[in-house]
């Protein structure tokens, strides 16, 4: 393998948005550096299951419905 390509791996801490903080090796900043997150697993709709909504518009997902409720689905 060539020398001196790889990125160098470090300590850092990652503080979560909770206030929560861990330490974790990463090519991120410089060795000791602190991770302060905006969107993290607590946080995130992605992750929390957040407020999703269904939106009916032009009556689309209502046709649907109608067209398919014989189906026992």
């Amino acid at each position: 393998m060539k020398k001196d390509i790889h990125p160098d791996y470090h300590m850092v801490k990652v503080v979560m948005t909770d206030g929560t903080e861990f330490e974790t090796r990463t090519t991120w900043g410089a060795a000791g550096d602190t991770m302060n997150l905006d969107i993290d697993p607590n946080s995130h709709p992605a992750w929390t299951g957040g407020n999703q909504q269904l939106m009916d518009r032009g009556g689309r997902v209502s046709r649907f419905k109608k067209k398919y409720e014989g189906l026992g689905i």
